[in-house]
């Protein structure tokens, strides 16, 4: 692995590497049927981006997440944040 290229996301984002291989592993299992893994997951993404989502944004991402089903749709998600 490029050791630069995550120590420049390091850089930019504040999220360390670590961080980064432990959430692209649990979105790798998870079953995007299962409305507490997505919970889950929805509010890490949040914490790690420092970004505070209403109650009410969280489960609009849930339900679409939960509609599909069979993938997570990233940039779906990072514009109904924005």
């Amino acid at each position: 692995m490029n050791r630069g290229f995550f120590n420049s996301i390091e850089q930019k984002t504040g999220v360390s590497m670590d961080e980064i291989f432990a959430l692209a592993n649990e979105i790798q299992h998870a079953d995007f049927k299962n409305e507490k893994q997505v919970r889950k997951i929805v509010r890490r993404v949040s914490k790690m981006s420092k970004r505070q989502i209403t109650q009410e944004l969280e489960d609009k991402l849930v339900q679409s997440i939960i509609q599909d089903g069979s993938s997570l749709d990233l940039d779906k998600i990072t514009k109904m944040m924005k």
